[in-house]
């Protein structure tokens, strides 16, 4: 999500002209326009953070989460640089995966057209 789903970018961010976001961004970059976060998908990314951050989750438990409904087969290895960081991810096993009702409505925000947001 390019910084946009960790909040990192805000409508009047605009990163440095030689990052991949910046002024000149390539052509197919979608998420960041004129070197500034685009607004559909800043709205696209609170709408998959609220599900993410849904019954007590934390953001980091939320994409973990999310990484475990896409496939039963899938193991995610998250990083961490603190003990805290450990034990958030630790507590993502608590909540387990998203609901087959929560992937859906993220599929929706995320292939929904910026007139429909």
């Amino acid at each position: 999500s390019m910084g946009l789903l960790t909040g990192k970018y805000t409508p009047g961010t605009q990163p440095a002209s030689d990052d991949v976001r910046g002024v000149n961004s390539p052509q197919w970059m979608k998420y960041f326009q004129g070197g500034k976060p685009s607004a559909a998908w800043l709205a696209k990314m609170e709408a998959v953070r609220e599900i993410l951050t849904s019954n007590g989750r934390t953001l980091a438990q939320g994409a973990l989460a999310w990484l475990w409904a896409r496939s039963a087969q899938t193991i995610p290895i998250p990083g961490f640089r603190t003990e805290a960081q450990v034990e958030e991810n630790c507590g993502a096993m608590h909540f387990g995966p998203l609901t087959a009702a929560q992937m859906a409505e993220i599929r929706q925000i995320l292939s929904a057209d910026e007139h429909d947001l």
